[in-house]
């Protein structure tokens, strides 16, 4: 099977992100977002590639109300990877694999 983008909500993110063993990139998106249509192909590319460092997984901002202001994320695509529990870099906006790799580099 290949690992590829998972869904969390509200109610699963502590458990799925807050109490992951790996560092966790987490996309907040919305269906109505053309920049976040844009990354996905990216971010199923990584999940992939780097399943044995890192998970990646989405939260829609529509339906997730709680974990959104909680992060006060405001732009989508808004990328935040958490290490431990916390979030260690956050980057908005789309972006080529690469310059995401290289954006993520120091805090992986």
């Amino acid at each position: 099977m290949t690992k590829s983008v998972a869904t969390v909500t509200d109610v699963t993110f502590a458990r799925e992100v807050l109490d992951a063993g790996l560092p966790v990139l987490v996309e907040f998106t919305a269906a109505w977002c053309p920049p976040c249509k844009m990354i996905e192909p990216v971010l199923d590319e990584l999940a992939r590639e780097e399943a044995g460092r890192m998970s990646i997984v989405k939260l829609d901002v529509d339906a997730n109300p709680q974990t959104t202001a909680d992060y006060a994320v405001l732009s989508m695509p808004t990328l935040m990877l958490f290490r431990d529990g916390i979030p260690v870099r956050t980057v908005v906006g789309a972006r080529s694999k690469r310059r995401l790799l290289d954006d993520l580099a120091g805090a992986l």
